[in-house]
């Protein structure tokens, strides 16, 4: 099924040197552009990581510091990256939980602001989990007939992932050809960071979303705990969630003293 789009649509993989989101830094990263009429546009790049690749890392995707010591950095490559990007929804597999809030940081480490709160993200492993529990290369062989070759190869799992998409909206009825319907469909929670440490409830206020606190009111927590924002500046936490954290600290600020 062709997609229906209202703007176009970016599926992306990144390979990295490792699973943290506040440590970690992406080695390649592939792109498949797909536009409203149908137009498509590949792009793959390695980058240099500027730290070492860890030999874990390498097992599961191939790329060795010897690959990459020629490479840019993401920095060099931050602003064309940016604009390929504006004006784009997002679509990838895991990528809510992994690769957008790795992506994000890496634009913050550039000091290249880019602005996604607007964005659509379609997360075609949330699809899937809800419609069949099964890994990546088990959704291709599911709805692709197909076995997915190179696996964990960017280029290779960016295009299984957009096929795989396709394929769910070919299968399942239900599934709206919508963009903001597989956005909603695909998320699991509503985040303020890209993180998931904090989430939006039900009035749209700020909750903490893991510890202690889970549950809580972020406004509550900053206002009854004060050494709890000093406590998440200094941890291991995302540059994009201490940033919004300092937002909404503040914004109460602020709120006082109107």
């Amino acid at each position: 099924m062709q997609l229906n789009l209202a703007n176009p649509l970016i599926f992306f993989d990144l390979e990295t040197t490792g699973i943290n989101i506040s440590k970690d830094r992406i080695v390649e990263i592939s792109i498949l552009k797909v536009f409203p009429n149908g137009k498509e546009e590949s792009k793959t790049r390695r980058i240099n990581p500027e730290i070492p690749i860890p030999l874990e890392a390498t097992k599961i995707h191939g790329i060795t510091d010897e690959d990459v010591k020629d490479c840019p950095t993401f920095k060099t490559i931050a602003k064309s990256l940016a604009a390929l990007i504006e004006g784009c929804d997002l679509a990838g597999f895991n990528s809510n939980r992994f690769d957008i809030p790795l992506l994000v940081e890496e634009f913050l480490r550039a000091g290249v602001e880019i602005d996604l709160n607007k964005r659509k993200f379609i997360d075609v492993q949330t699809i899937f989990h809800k419609m069949e529990q099964r890994t990546l290369a088990a959704a291709y062989r599911f709805y692709c007939s197909k076995e997915l070759d190179n696996a964990h190869s960017a280029e290779s799992d960016t295009k299984a992932t957009y096929e795989v998409l396709k394929s769910q909206l070919d299968k399942y009825p239900d599934l709206q050809n919508n963009i903001k319907y597989l956005s909603e469909f695909s998320s699991f929670t509503n985040n303020v960071d890209f993180a998931g440490r904090m989430i939006y409830n039900d009035k749209m206020e700020e909750i903490i979303n893991f510890g202690k606190y889970k549950g809580r009111l972020v406004t509550e927590v900053l206002s009854n705990d004060p050494s709890y924002y000093t406590w998440v500046m200094n941890g291991d936490f995302s540059l994009n969630t201490k940033k919004m954290l300092t937002e909404i600290r503040l914004r109460g600020i602020q709120g006082k003293n109107n």
